[in-house]
C-alpha cells in the first residue's frame, strides 16, 4: 500500500512513496499542463527533487520533454535538423563524430542523465587512447551544438558540454619553403605540368580543395583575377563533393601577377589538347585541373604526384596545406603587409593572420630598425 501523500512544503506538487520502496515527487509543468514525477529512494531526496525542479521551472530550464537516449536524439537530430541546413561537407564530418565517437561512448545515457562528469571521463578515455586534443575539441563541438537544440526543445534544461575542461590542442607547426625553394618546386613542377597547379599554392596561397574545385569560369584572364567560390573534396560513399567556402572570407578574388597569368593560359592549351584527343571520353566539368579523361582529380593522387616531385627536387618532405603557409610567409617576409596577406589567404581577421605567421615579423622589425638608422642616424 502506498503511503498517504504529503504536500509539498512550499506548495505545488506532493511527495510520496510507492509500492516498490521507492519515493515520488510529482507536480505540474506549467508550459504543458501534464504532471511529471521524478523518482528517490529517500523521502528527503525525493523533495530535494522537486524543490530543484520548482526552481528550474521559476528561470525556465525545467527539462518538459520526453526522456530518449543520447543516441537516439543525436541521430534525430543530424538527420532532421542538422542535414538540411548545413554543407553536405559539414554534414559528412558530424555523421563521422557522431556514429564512430559519440553514440559507441555515450549513446546508451538518458539525455536527461548526461552529465558534465560522464563528458569529462569520455574525453579524458579518448585522450588516453591516444586521440589528439583537436579532435577531443571537435567532438564537444558537435555535442555542444546538438545539446542547444535539445535546451531549446526542451528536453534538457542545461548544456552540459559547456560544463567540461577541454584539453589545449598542440599548434601544428608547419615546414615551410623559403622563397628560393619555392622557385625550385616550380621549376621541376614545370617538367610535369604541375607548375600551375602548385604556383596557386606556393604564390597565390590557395587551399588545395580551393584548387581542386576552381572552374574556367571562375578565372578572369582580362582583368587578371580568379574567383574562389567554392571547394572539392572526396568522401568515402558519397563521392566528390563540391560545397561553399571554409569561411566566408573564403569567398574571394584574387589578383594574379602576370606569369601565373601565362602559366594558366599555357595549361589550358595544354588541356584543350587532351580534350580534343579524348573525344567523346572526356567528362567536361569545367575544371581547370583535372584527371586524365577530364574529371575530378582524388586529393591522395595529387599528393602522391607532390611528395614524388619533392623527393625528386630534393626539398623537404612537407604536407600540401605547408605551400599555402610558405606562401605566406614568403610574402610577409618580402614585406607585404598582413593586412594585404590576410585578404589574400581569405581570413576573417587579422589576429589569424598574426598569430599564424607571428614569427615572420621579427626579421622585418630588425630591417626597419636598418632602415631608420639609415634615414636618421649618422
Amino acid at each position: 500500500m502506498a503511503r498517504q501523500r504529503k504536500k509539498s512544503v512550499r506548495g505545488g506538487g506532493s511527495v510520496f512513496q510507492r509500492k516498490d520502496g521507492r519515493w515520488e515527487a510529482k507536480f505540474k509543468v506549467e508550459e504543458t499542463g501534464k504532471y511529471k514525477s521524478l523518482y528517490a529512494s529517500t523521502e528527503k531526496g525525493a523533495y530535494k527533487l522537486l524543490e530543484e525542479a520548482k526552481l528550474q521551472q521559476r528561470q525556465g530550464t525545467l527539462a518538459t520533454g520526453p526522456d530518449h537516449t543520447l543516441k537516439d536524439f543525436l541521430v534525430y537530430w543530424l538527420e532532421d535538423v542538422e542535414k538540411p541546413t548545413v554543407e553536405v561537407s559539414t554534414y559528412i564530418g558530424n555523421r563521422i563524430v557522431i556514429h564512430k565517437h559519440l553514440v559507441p561512448g555515450l549513446g546508451h545515457i538518458k539525455l536527461q542523465k548526461l552529465t558534465a562528469r560522464q563528458l569529462q571521463s569520455f574525453y579524458a578515455l579518448r585522450l588516453k587512447e591516444g586521440m589528439a586534443a583537436s579532435r577531443v575539441v571537435r567532438l564537444n563541438s558537435v555535442l555542444h551544438k546538438a545539446l542547444n537544440h535539445a535546451r531549446r526543445l526542451k528536453l534538457v534544461g542545461v548544456n552540459v558540454s559547456e560544463d567540461v575542461e577541454l584539453p589545449r590542442p598542440v599548434k601544428y607547426k608547419g615546414q615551410v619553403l623559403d622563397a628560393q625553394q619555392a622557385k625550385i618546386l616550380l621549376q621541376v613542377a614545370s617538367e610535369r605540368d604541375l607548375e600551375a597547379l602548385l604556383a596557386l599554392a606556393v604564390v597565390a596561397a590557395m587551399r588545395q580543395g580551393e584548387i581542386l574545385g576552381l572552374h574556367w569560369s571562375n578565372v578572369d584572364f582580362t582583368k587578371g583575377q580568379l574567383h574562389i567560390v567554392g571547394s572539392m573534396n572526396y568522401y568515402s560513399g558519397y563521392g566528390f563533393v563540391e560545397g561553399k567556402g571554409k569561411t566566408q572570407n573564403s569567398i574571394r578574388v584574387i589578383k594574379l601577377p602576370s606569369f601565373l597569368l601565362d602559366l594558366l593560359k599555357k595549361h589550358r592549351t595544354r588541356q584543350l589538347e587532351k580534350k580534343l584527343s579524348a573525344g567523346s571520353t572526356w567528362i567536361d566539368r569545367d575544371l581547370v585541373f583535372c584527371g586524365a579523361n577530364g574529371d575530378f582529380i582524388r586529393r591522395t593522387t595529387l599528393l602522391y604526384h607532390m611528395k614524388k616531385l619533392l623527393k625528386d627536387a630534393e626539398l623537404p618532405d612537407i604536407r600540401f596545406h605547408d605551400l599555402r603557409h610558405s606562401a605566406a610567409t614568403i610574402l610577409i617576409a618580402m614585406g607585404v603587409p598582413a593586412n594585404v596577406v590576410k585578404e589574400l589567404l581569405g581570413h576573417a581577421d587579422i589576429r589569424t593572420t598574426l598569430g599564424t605567421y607571428g614569427h615572420v615579423l621579427p626579421s622585418m622589425a630588425q630591417d626597419a630598425t636598418d632602415k631608420m638608422d639609415g634615414l636618421y642616424g649618422e
